[in-house]
């Protein structure tokens, strides 16, 4: 195959934040010279002012990060995309907004229905708002050993890929029963199952970037799918990191390729800001 171009990745430019002043108008009339006054002969007793009810503060927010090594900040030493879109619904929302994150390295989405049984985190997605979900690449790594020995075309690839749907599937539907009415699951798909960019260049060589971006494709297909069968809703990370497909993300990478950097991060929590 024809190895995908490679283009270096633009420099990521910081949000620019717009800010608003709301300006009260105030007027003011002259001086008025007084004329006579009359003298009160009665004294009005001064009505007690009905003290002011006051305010509650708001219920803080509750955000839950399930998922494998992308969620728990893997390779990267920094904060990662769930705290960063918890900020950011505090600062919408006008409200604390609190983030667990559970995100397990290695984890599967077989193994993400094992995780939903525990009593620990049900106790956890009981009081949230909004739950983030990102599993299913970890279900796929055998296929890199497959495509390495003897090549792993599409047809090589589709059970593993429909099996990891099918149990993603299910583990949403679990993920359900435990949350509060109007709680919202927000599902991420992959910009790569597998090593990207610069550092997947070198250890794979030709062919890899074409081959691991069908099996990404394919992935993200099945994973919008059970997101939907659940009521979910998908959110598109391919896009951000990837373009049309032509696009090098190694500048939101960590050194091992695998992982976002800090860059990758706060790209996962505009992504998820913006699907909110």
């Amino acid at each position: 195959m024809t190895p995908r171009l490679r283009r270096a990745a633009p420099a990521l430019a910081g949000a620019l934040v717009a800010a608003s002043a709301l300006l009260a108008g105030c007027s003011t009339s002259g001086a008025v010279e007084p004329g006579p006054q009359t003298p009160s002969t009665t004294t009005t007793p001064s009505t007690p002012s009905t003290p002011s009810t006051p305010t509650s503060p708001p219920e803080p927010g509750l955000v839950v990060g399930l998922g494998d090594s992308v969620t728990a900040g893997t390779a990267c030493g920094c904060t990662t995309f769930v705290d960063l879109y918890a900020a950011g619904l505090a600062k919408r929302q006008h409200r604390p907004v609190h983030a667990t994150n559970l995100g397990q390295p290695g984890l599967t989405a077989v193994g993400l229905d094992q995780q939903l049984a525990t009593s620990a985190v049900r106790e956890q997605l009981a009081h949230a708002d909004t739950v983030v979900v990102t599993a299913g690449a970890n279900d796929l790594v055998p296929l890199v050993q497959t495509w390495q020995s003897r090549g792993c075309p599409a047809a090589c690839a589709a059970p593993q890929v429909a099996a990891m749907g099918q149990h993603l599937e299910a583990a949403l539907a679990v993920l359900r029963t435990d949350l509060p009415a109007g709680a919202r699951v927000l599902v991420t798909n992959y910009w790569n199952v597998f090593q990207d960019g610069d550092v997947a260049d070198q250890m794979y060589g030709d062919g890899f970037a074409d081959w691991s971006d069908g099996v990404t494709r394919a992935a993200n297909r099945v994973i919008r799918t059970a997101a939907g069968s659940a009521g979910d809703q998908c959110v598109d990370i391919y896009a951000p990191f990837e373009g049309a497909g032509d696009r090098n993300p190694t500048a939101l990478l960590a050194d091992d390729g695998d992982h976002p950097n800090a860059a990758g991060h706060r790209l996962i929590a505009k992504a998820l800001l913006d699907a909110s």
